[in-house]
């Protein structure tokens, strides 16, 4: 059966994502997290309920030797047969760092090097053991635009220059604040996902590349490193209703990872490369997103820029992007 990777896939929107997939009993699945005992644990839980085949990965998005790994990892599955050749690769994992300025270990801004180097690399070095008609998704934000409530409220956008990104604050240079960097990291993620649909389409690929929102789901852990006072306000009654009634585009654990699983596996999506859609308030809608983000310049310089912070040799790059 065709397999489905998924990054953070076993917690949140990405479980929830693997829950509808596993379901079908039609696509086997690849987990992939930084904690395997997790991952393994919520695998073997899919495998009970489900019969399908479920495989854990060890993998860490900010750590690029642990994408390398993860990689080498997936390639020896699927040319052993352990596994199925991949359907889809879905990039979900992410997070947000609020407080003082971290770096991963490359030496990178945390937020940048987990919400985009290690998923930019990932593809690079599986996209070519991707089925023909397979898929690659982005989970994104409408924080990425800011025309809209998303936006305004997560903090102001930066320009997607991967250098000065993934250096922000070094060298006595004021920092990004933590909202900054997120909204200009899923600007970012919302470039790759355009900028991949065009080379796959000028090398005559058919794989799709996709752009997702989920909406603001409070139940995950992406507000793990706020205060604990606003973690728990952030989910309250209240609260939700009050991000809705000002225009935040609203989601949920169950809806959005139902939304990503039609996505990456339902026949309607598979002409979606190069779209954008979100997952608003219990509807799955087609978008337009920021003007920014259909800029071909700065999606071209973005590509190659990161292609230098991951180091990407030649033969580690895909057959389609070359």
């Amino acid at each position: 059966m065709p397999t489905i990777l998924i990054t953070g896939g076993h917690a949140g929107i990405g479980l929830a994502c693997a829950k509808q997939l596993a379901s079908r009993s039609r696509l086997n699945l690849i987990l992939a997290g930084r904690s395997i005992e997790r991952v393994e644990a919520v695998a073997q839980e899919l495998r009970a309920a489900s019969g399908v085949r479920v495989s854990s990965v060890r993998l860490d998005v900010s750590s690029m030797a642990s994408v390398r790994q993860a990689a080498a990892r997936c390639r020896v599955m699927i040319d052993s047969g352990e596994t199925d050749s991949l359907q889809g690769i879905l990039c979900n994992a992410g997070a947000q760092f609020r407080g003082p300025i971290s770096y991963s270990v490359d030496g990178y801004e945390e937020t940048f090097a987990t919400n985009c180097l290690g998923h930019f690399l990932l593809v690079e070095l599986l996209l070519d053991h991707v089925a023909r008609d397979g898929r690659v998704v982005f989970t994104a934000s409408g924080t990425h635009d800011p025309e809209t409530m998303d936006g305004k409220m997560a903090g102001l956008v930066a320009e997607p220059d991967a250098l000065a990104l993934a250096h922000s604050g070094k060298n006595g240079a004021k920092p990004l604040s933590g909202g900054s960097r997120y909204a200009t990291s899923k600007l970012c993620t919302m470039l790759y996902a355009y900028e991949l649909g065009r080379r796959l389409r000028k090398s005559g690929s058919a794989i799709a590349s996709i752009a997702f929102d989920p909406g603001l789901v409070v139940e995950t852990a992406l507000t793990r490193t706020f205060p604990r006072p606003v973690q728990w306000l952030s989910r309250t009654f209240f609260m939700k209703r009050a991000f809705k009634y000002f225009g935040v585009t609203m989601g949920s654990v169950n809806f959005s990872g139902a939304a990503l699983a039609r996505i990456v596996s339902d026949p309607a999506f598979a002409g979606g490369s190069g779209k954008y859609f979100q997952s608003n308030n219990g509807a799955l809608i087609e978008r337009r997103s920021s003007k920014t983000s259909y800029d071909e310049r700065r999606a071209a310089k973005l590509w190659n820029d990161s292609k230098q912070l991951v180091n990407l040799q030649p033969n580690e790059e895909s057959a389609w992007l070359r």
